[in-house]
């Protein structure tokens, strides 16, 4: 899923390409893809666009006539920036936002169509689309502290819960965890002063160098991914740390995947896929040493 390095370079690449020019068309491929009906469509049709923002991972556009065209892309939608008029692509092609001097291409992969496009008119209806999570870049070490502390929770889903952090997944909180020395698995309640302060700067400097390296220059943002080759740990299960060169383990669980490395966030501890351990038992490797013992 785009998280919010990914959606601050899908705006940066849209400003000079939209930004203050008509919108003469939406083009809706799915039914399913809007989750509104009033206003309808046609009203922001012919309207320019005055602004760009985020709402967590959505992607916030706003027309004259205070008119929003909120993009949700869910996991597996991506945006593309095409010549006016440009073609649906007919297996993947959800919309398309034909503006004066291009189109702006929404589409998404596999079958399960999940992205999302909200039509509001007013503040008020942008503000009731935000699930209210604290903005990690902007933070200041209370108000961060604050909101890790609202809930009990292992560190994995507190950082990805929308409702307390806005823009952070699945990708940049592993990411943020490598960097900050802290395993995926602990609870927020518990953590030192010290930790906190750890965490905090590590989330704001994870965050920081990914938009750095996401900058789009004069191209548009394409094959965005949650795996890069330069995370230090997400997407890397069997490779070596690069802080400590131990091997990278990661936690399943449905969908979802948590990478860390053992070395450098639980003292050595393997922490137990839930599938792959029940299967195991008590054949389970508690730490490092059993694990290299049995080669995995």
């Amino acid at each position: 899923m785009p998280e919010l390095p990914d959606i601050v370079a899908y705006i940066g690449a849209l400003e000079p390409r939209a930004l203050g020019r008509k919108l003469t068309r939406i083009r809706l491929a799915s039914p399913f893809l809007l989750r509104t009906v009033d206003p309808p469509v046609e009203a922001v049709e012919g309207k320019a666009l005055i602004g760009l923002g985020r709402i967590g991972k959505r992607v916030v556009l706003s027309f004259e006539g205070d008119l929003h065209a909120v993009l949700h892309l869910m996991v597996a939608g991506r945006l593309h920036w095409s010549e006016k008029g440009a073609r649906i692509n007919a297996k993947t092609g959800l919309a398309a936002f034909d503006f004066e001097g291009g189109s702006l291409t929404l589409t998404e992969a596999g079958t399960k169509k999940r992205a999302s496009l909200h039509l509001i008119q007013g503040e008020a209806g942008l503000r009731a689309l935000d699930p209210g999570g604290l903005e990690p870049m902007e933070s200041t070490l209370a108000e961060f502290s604050r909101a890790l502390e609202k809930e009990n929770h292992t560190l994995k889903r507190t950082l990805s819960d929308p409702r307390l952090f806005s823009g952070i997944g699945n990708a940049y909180s592993d990411e943020i965890l490598h960097r900050a020395k802290l395993s995926p698995l602990q609870m927020s309640r518990k953590l030192t002063a010290q930790e906190i302060a750890r965490l905090h700067q590590a989330t704001r400097d994870v965050l920081r160098e990914a938009i750095e390296r996401l900058r789009p220059g004069e191209g548009f943002p394409e094959g965005v991914t949650a795996f890069r080759d330069w995370h230090a740990v997400h997407g890397r299960f069997k490779k070596p740390c690069p802080v400590c060169g131990t091997t990278i383990q990661r936690i399943r669980y449905a969908d979802n995947e948590t990478n860390y490395c053992p070395k450098c966030q639980t003292g050595g501890k393997i922490l137990a896929d839930r599938a792959l351990s029940r299967l195991l038992r008590g054949d389970w490797p508690r730490s490092l040493e059993e694990l290299e013992e049995r080669g995995w």
